[in-house]
């Protein structure tokens, strides 16, 4: 697991950002070390990989997960983001971006494909 703190100026108004990078592969069994991070977050970015389907079907269990943790204590939407990255490796993919497309707008969720080595 990793933190990294970013700054960055919005509409004239500097907003600092914690990034909690966590491996799926860290969680504990009872789920202890996962409710953690989501009751630290403000809002979620899922990253999987267009050339690994297991990557993009586990998102959904995700996102059930943290809805029920967040949005069952308040009224508001928690902010998350679906995003499909490596983009670049088009000849590797196996998740179209309709499917990324289509399983964001199932779970009112934003939607993005990017590429971190572009």
């Amino acid at each position: 697991e990793f933190i990294y703190s970013h700054n960055v100026t919005v509409d004239g108004r500097e907003i600092l950002f914690h990034i909690w990078d966590a491996p799926n592969s860290q969680q504990t069994e009872d789920g202890s070390s996962e409710e953690k991070r989501i009751q630290w977050a403000d809002s979620f970015v899922l990253v999987y990989s267009i050339c690994d389907r297991a990557s993009f079907n586990i998102l959904p269990l995700k996102i059930q997960f943290i809805k029920a943790a967040k949005e069952g204590q308040s009224q508001e939407k928690v902010p998350i983001i679906i995003v499909g990255n490596k983009r670049d490796l088009h000849h590797q993919r196996v998740v179209s971006s309709e499917e990324g497309r289509l399983l964001a707008l199932s779970l009112d969720c934003g939607f993005y494909e990017v590429s971190a080595a572009e």
